[in-house]
């Protein structure tokens, strides 16, 4: 993938940079996947704030993605990479030899007209899908599972990539890319490779309308509020009123675990930090 820029003919065109899709080869998406995406504001079903700073924003269909890849033993091929707005990764559409379509996270290197297939009899090849225990040690994994069976849900943002590190019983060693080794069961299952689209971290943004089409409202700091607004609000200048960081309801903002104690913290073997 490239990143495209352009000449700056207004003050926001000069930093902003885009995806040059040059890896899409179809724009138009399998309609047999698509469903409604109804966008909520924000709002709950009282019709009150419950995630601030968010609505408007471009209409959009969601994709289905199988995150599961449980066809195993059937071969697929690859007949489109499409782009995805409802996330950073490009996603590839299979046409399975039975006749059934279904998306899937592209990953990196793949083609139109590519040989995919999952299970554990699948050779080791970038976006094959196996269980843990049929992949090599240090192979680049990503879309990881957590409980058998249940579909990936660790690394499936465009660029990142585990690494499978070691075999401990039951259980495997990966690390994540944020540095984390956690450990994984041997019976989940993993695609081979890293996630595409790696150039979407250097996207610039460049301008706030372009964050207004994705949906995001503007921020505005509690510093600048009234004190009925914000524990930080009010003063003279720039003051915080002598407290530490605090959210509208005085949750601490920085520095403050939040991490709930019922998360698995019993299967990481060294921590991110």
């Amino acid at each position: 993938m490239t990143v495209k820029k352009y000449k700056p003919y207004t003050p926001s065109r000069r930093f902003m940079t885009v995806s040059g899709f040059d890896g899409v080869s179809r724009k138009k998406p399998e309609k047999s996947l698509l469903r409604p995406a109804k966008k909520s504001a924000g709002r709950n079903n009282q019709g009150r704030i419950t995630s601030r700073r968010r609505g408007g924003g471009h209409k959009r269909k969601y994709r289905l993605i199988d995150f599961k890849r449980e066809k195993w033993g059937i071969p697929a091929r690859v007949a489109a990479i499409e782009y995805d707005p409802n996330r950073s990764a490009r996603i590839a559409l299979l046409f399975y030899a039975d006749g059934e379509k279904r998306y899937i996270l592209a990953p990196l290197g793949i083609r139109e007209g590519d040989s995919l297939m999952s299970g554990p009899e699948a050779p080791i090849r970038v976006g094959n899908r196996l269980p843990l225990e049929n992949i090599p040690l240090g192979t680049a994994v990503y879309n990881i599972d957590l409980r058998p069976g249940r579909g990936g849900v660790l690394v499936r943002s465009a660029g990142t990539v585990a690494r499978f590190m070691s075999r401990e019983g039951k259980y495997g060693h990966v690390r994540l890319p944020s540095g984390e080794v956690r450990l994984v069961l041997l019976a989940c299952a993993a695609t081979i490779g890293q996630v595409g689209n790696t150039e979407h971290s250097s996207i610039v943004g460049g301008k706030a309308g372009r964050s207004a089409w994705r949906g995001r409202r503007p921020k505005v700091r509690g510093g600048v509020m009234n004190p009925v607004d914000h524990p930080m609000g009010g003063g003279e200048g720039r003051s915080s009123g002598g407290g530490h960081p605090v959210s509208p309801w005085g949750k601490l903002a920085k520095g403050g675990k939040t991490r709930k104690k019922s998360k698995s913290r019993r299967h990481i073997v060294k921590a991110r930090k």
